[in-house]
Formats: structure tokens, sequence, C-alpha cells
């Protein structure tokens, strides 16, 4: 690949406002110059192009030699045209703004849009021409437009390239007026391809990429001939694949989600039902034993109102017993007195009562469950053994009673 700095010198005179070139002269250069910067910038890294304007107020540089194609472009924007070419400066300037390029290892060329009649003489251009061959610069003339006799532009421009051209490193291009754009005609041409070395692959896409805009067809695949540039054929087929496989897994997928979205909802109604069902329970299972509890709260609140009541038709050892003890020891009282109360008409029940009050290890666990109460409290030991005395008391004046 050739490392090359170029400046390419734009007509932007009162002539490139004429229509003979789709859709007009100056337009249909800009489009030719955009592609041939692009085609620069592409074929080397470190290729820099740089653009100047030939008429209007003078010779004036829109962007020194630069690799970025961004801005090469944005200046090709805005111009205003007016004026006559002034050729002979421009390329002058030109081969200043070579001289000062930062990579001296670049080889130097200026590309000419030549689309306006020629105002200097054969010899002028002869001088600029042996000027630019004894500094190794190459130079490229389009000629368009302007081809009248009269001026003798063509045998101007063969005079300069025949004074610059060393090795035919130099090229001179005739673009008569017709249908095809300038663009299409440059692109087969030495100026747009280099010294023939076939093209860049961007070359090849911009050259596919204007057929196919006038409505052309190249017959391969992507509009990219791969005896050509088989990289890019290659690198455009496997994109595509790629892309395809990536558009049959997403239907696929889409697909998949479509038959699970159509399953679903007739279970919905059914899992909502559950899930209610199911959050209502558990409120419930949680609620039962709070339940439960307060039913044997308000059962030990009747047992201890009602063996209160009954307390003053009990006996009177009983009473001066209880009167003795504390308040959580009368309520312990009166509940067993219930108990024996209820039990009385049950002679067996009285030796089962006895039993109980002689398990020291039960009565100490049911006298630890009671609030207040200390089993190992003094006064509730003599009440229990008070207690205990009274019903052997009766287990044995019972069966002499009845003796008698």
């Amino acid at each position: 690949m050739v490392l090359e700095a170029t400046m390419i010198c734009v007509d932007n005179s009162e002539w490139m406002r004429n229509g003979d070139y789709s859709p007009s002269r100056f337009q249909a250069q800009a489009d030719a110059i955009n592609l041939i910067c692009g085609a620069k910038t592409q074929a080397n890294p470190e290729n820099t192009v740089g653009v100047l304007t030939m008429a209007g107020k003078g010779v004036r540089v829109l962007a020194t030699p630069t690799s970025d194609l961004g801005r090469i472009l944005a200046c090709m924007h805005g111009l205003e045209m007016g004026g006559e070419m002034n050729i002979a400066s421009a390329i002058q300037v030109a081969q200043l703004a070579l001289k000062h390029r930062q990579n001296k290892n670049q080889q130097q060329r200026i590309i000419v849009f030549a689309g306006s009649p020629v105002k200097y003489e054969k010899k002028v251009l002869e001088m600029i021409g042996k000027k630019l061959k004894k500094n190794s610069v190459a130079l490229d003339i389009v000629d368009f437009g302007e081809d009248d006799d009269d001026d003798g532009k063509p045998e101007k421009l063969e005079a300069l390239l025949s004074a610059v051209n060393n090795n035919d490193s130099s090229h001179l291009v005739h673009v008569p007026p017709g249908p095809d754009a300038l663009s299409d005609v440059l692109i087969s041409s030495p100026v747009f391809t280099g010294d023939g070395e076939g093209g860049s692959g961007f070359a090849v896409a911009a050259a596919a990429a204007t057929s196919a805009a006038i409505g052309g067809s190249s017959g391969y695949d992507f509009d990219v001939d791969p005896n050509i540039d088989p990289e890019l054929a290659l690198a455009l087929r496997v994109s595509m694949e790629e892309e395809r496989a990536r558009q049959e897994a997403a239907a696929k997928r889409s697909a998949d989600e479509a038959s699970r979205q159509g399953e679903e909802p007739p279970s919905k109604p059914e899992d909502v039902i559950m899930a209610e069902s199911g959050d209502v329970s558990v409120p419930n299972q949680d609620k039962k034993p709070t339940n439960d509890m307060v039913d044997e709260n308000d059962l030990l609140k009747q047992a201890l109102a009602m063996s209160m009541n009954m307390s003053g038709y009990g006996n009177s050892a009983g009473d001066a017993e209880m009167s003795e003890a504390t308040s959580a020891d009368q309520e312990l009282a009166l509940a067993l007195q219930m108990s024996m109360q209820d039990s009385a008409g049950e002679p067996s029940s009285q030796s089962d009562v006895n039993k109980v009050l002689e398990d020291q290890s039960f009565l100490s666990s049911i006298l630890e469950s009671l609030p207040g109460v200390d089993p190992n409290d003094p006064s509730v030991k003599e009440l229990l053994a008070s207690l205990k005395n009274q019903f052997k008391e009766k287990d044995e004046g019972g069966p002499s009673k009845e003796d008698k």
C-alpha cells in the first residue's frame, strides 16, 4: 500500500452552477471528492488528505493534510461559489501544504478538479509542472465541464501533465457530460484506484453503492465482486449468516414464549384460588391456639367464681384455714375444695384424692404451673398438709360409723 499525502483542489467558480452534470457540476464534484477521500484514507491508515478551494475571493485551504475523514467531509459543506478558477495559485499553495506535512515519508500528490476555463498560458503551466516534478509531486487532473477548443483548455492541461509526469505517476481524465455521474467514471480511473493497484475495498463498496443507487446490478452477492476483494465479500457473507442465525433464534424464542403463554391461562385461576385458600388457612391456624387459650382462661375464671360463691356453704374449719392464707393460697384452696365437693358423693374418689395429695412431684408440678404460687412456700405446705390430714380423717371415720 502506498503511503501518500494528498491535496485536493476544488473548483468553486461560477461555472459550477451549471446542470450538465447531475444534479449540478458542484454537487457531482463534491460526491467524487468524498469517494476519493474515503479511498485514500482506507488504502492506508497513515494516509492524509487535505482540501483547498481555487475560486471565490482567493485560494483558501479548508483542511490541511489529515487522516480524519470526518473533518475532511465536513469542510465540503457550505462552500460558496463565485469568481474564476485560479489553477496556478492553487497548485502552488497545495505544494506548499504538502511540503509541511508531518510524515516526510509520505509521497506527495495533488488532485485538481478543473470544471471551468483555464486562463493561464501553456508556458506558465509548464513552469509549474516542472517545479512539481523537481519536488517529486505527482499531479492528477480531472477535466470536466468546459471543453471548448476556443480557450484551448485540453491542450493546456495536456502540457501541464507532460511537464509534471514522471514514470506515469500523474494522470489526466476527461469526463464529458452525459448520463453517467462524475464519480462513476472516476471509480474505474487511475485517479481513484491508484497506479494500477486495483483499488481498495472502500472503492469497491463505493462503486457497488453508486451502481445500486442508479438502478444497476453487479450480479454478485452484496454487489461485491469476490475476485476483486475476497476479504470484503467473505466478511459480508459471514455477517449476513450471523444475522440470519440471530433472527431465527429470536423467532424460535418468541414462538416458545407464545406457546407457553397459551397453555398457562387455564391454570392461572386455580393457582389464584389455591394461593388465596393458603393465605386464609395460615391466619386461621395461627389464631386457633390463641382462641383455645382464651377459652381456657374464661373457663378457669368461671370455675374460680363458682368456687368463691360456694365457699360460704363449706366447712367452717376449712374457712378458718383459708382465711389465714394469702390471697393466692385462698384461690388454690377454693379450687381444691370445689373439686372435693364435686366428688363428695363418691366414696371411691376420696381415695383417689388421697393418692394425688401423697404424690409430691405431681402436686409440685401443678403448683408451679399456677401463677404467683410457690410450692416451697411454708403456708402452701401447711395448707396441703391440713388437707391431707382432713381426707385421712374422713377415710378413717367413714367405715367406723357404718359399722355402728
